[in-house]
């Protein structure tokens, strides 16, 4: 009985330690639950770390801890990282995606602004910045804001039961451009890259985008010469 004991004690201790082995790079994930998401995550992760020295978490939460906030809980988790840590954050009921390092020297290597950025291309970013701009400071600031590799893609309308998904692909796009600007710094090149898929999802998000874009020209450009029109002819 003691080595049944014994040996249980001993199998739930190895498959409890595999699980946390597993779950390196992908540290917490209440949101997506899927193995090829894990395993994708776990790959690129891993390989960056041989490679650079750098660790590239990802924490996917359901909710914040109550009274916590996003900056807060990042540091706190931070705390416990002895080795180079950069850490992508998403919480789904805040609606809050953050990243943050344990060492500041790290933000070298990846453009922080650029992956969070709400905008994914020049245009777009031009257009809010002519549109919300208070002054010529803040227009540069709108105007040289863009690239975004998760809130452009998180933002877009999905149908029902398709939100996993979207989290999914999004978070994982961003950790994706994070991996391949630490890269690229370190001069090392990463096998598990999933290559341009990250850029192709990012064209398409640019071109329903740039198609509003020019619909609403086009029906501004309608609606004055209908209005010309309708001015001439009942004068």
């Amino acid at each position: 009985m003691k080595f049944l004991t014994r040996g249980l004690c001993a199998l739930i201790f190895t498959l409890f330690f595999q699980s946390q082995l597993s779950a390196e790079y992908l540290y917490k994930d209440e949101v997506v639950h899927r193995i090829g998401f894990e395993d994708q995550v776990e790959k690129l992760g891993a390989e960056l770390y041989e490679k650079t020295g750098i660790a590239l978490r990802l924490v996917m939460l359901k909710s914040l801890p109550e009274n916590t906030d996003m900056v807060s809980y990042e540091k706190n988790l931070l705390s416990t990282f002895k080795e180079p840590t950069v850490l992508l954050a998403f919480s789904e009921n805040d609606m809050e995606i953050d990243i943050q390092v344990n060492d500041t020297s790290l933000y070298k290597y990846f453009d922080r602004r650029q992956v969070l950025s709400p905008v994914a291309s020049a245009v777009p970013a031009f257009v809010m910045a002519v549109t919300y701009a208070k002054s010529w400071e803040s227009f540069n600031e709108l105007r040289t804001n863009y690239g975004g590799s998760i809130l452009p893609l998180i933002a877009g309308k999905t149908k029902e039961g398709q939100a996993v998904g979207q989290y999914a692909g999004s978070m994982f796009n961003g950790y994706i451009d994070i991996a391949q600007q630490i890269a690229t710094a370190k001069g090392v090149v990463l096998q598990n890259d999933p290559g341009d898929a990250n850029q192709e999802v990012l064209f398409y998000v640019k071109l329903v985008f740039y198609g509003f874009v020019i619909y609403g020209i086009v029906m501004y450009v309608r609606r004055k010469i209908y209005l010309r029109r309708y001015k001439n002819e009942h004068e």
